[in-house]
């Protein structure tokens, strides 16, 4: 039995919809086809997900708690330099975007195509944001105190991070296209940019 078929009901159909949905948007996912992918009657995908916006709002959720969970603990652990952590954050969320390629180029076509998206993607990251920037521009300061590191806002910091990582993503068919034998390899091309990434985001706050 594959571990597909071992999957509750419930989860079929979420590993079915997240497909449609980051391949054809909200608009162009049919409940239908997300039904049929996930081996249930259309009916029983109701049962579960009365709409196509419960269905999405669900795995929107997922992925937010799942970023969340994979950021939070190297952040949280204060027994770990500043530089180390950060390091850490940059790496696990490229790393949660290796796995989730789809999902930055969905979530901006969402945002400009349906404005009402942002509202729903502000209100499930709200509740983790004021806090992580509270603690990133504190930690940033006592760095900064002990002189480990250049003076930078924690805002524009996180902003170069998000900038760095996401934009491989969201521009990774381009770049197959004009990079040619750079990007051959997927996962050798992905760790050298990783490694690239971090080491911009370092030589902005170092001091030499």
């Amino acid at each position: 039995m594959s571990e597909f078929e071992k999957q509750s009901n419930e989860q079929k159909i979420l590993v079915a919809a997240e497909q449609e949905f980051l391949t054809k948007g909200f608009d162009g996912a049919r409940t239908t086809s997300i039904a049929k992918a996930a081996g249930v009657t259309h009916a029983m995908l109701h049962y579960y997900f009365r709409t196509k916006e419960q269905l999405f709002e669900r795995i929107l959720d997922e992925k937010v708690s799942v970023m969340s969970k994979v950021l939070f603990p190297a952040w949280g652990d204060p027994n770990l330099p500043f530089l180390n952590r950060l390091t850490m954050i940059i790496s696990a969320h490229f790393d949660f975007l290796v796995e989730n390629p789809l999902l930055p180029r969905f979530l901006i076509n969402e945002i400009l195509s349906r404005p009402e998206r942002y509202e729903l993607l502000q209100s499930r990251i709200s509740q983790y944001a004021g806090a992580v920037f509270d603690n990133l521009q504190t930690e940033i300061t006592k760095s900064v105190e002990k002189g480990e590191i250049l003076p930078v806002d924690g805002k524009m910091l996180f902003i170069n991070v998000m900038s760095l990582n996401v934009f491989t993503f969201i521009a990774y068919p381009l770049l197959e296209t004009a990079m040619g034998d750079l990007m051959a390899d997927r996962e050798r091309f992905l760790a050298i940019r990783k490694a690239e990434n971090i080491e911009v985001i370092m030589s902005r706050i170092l001091k030499r």
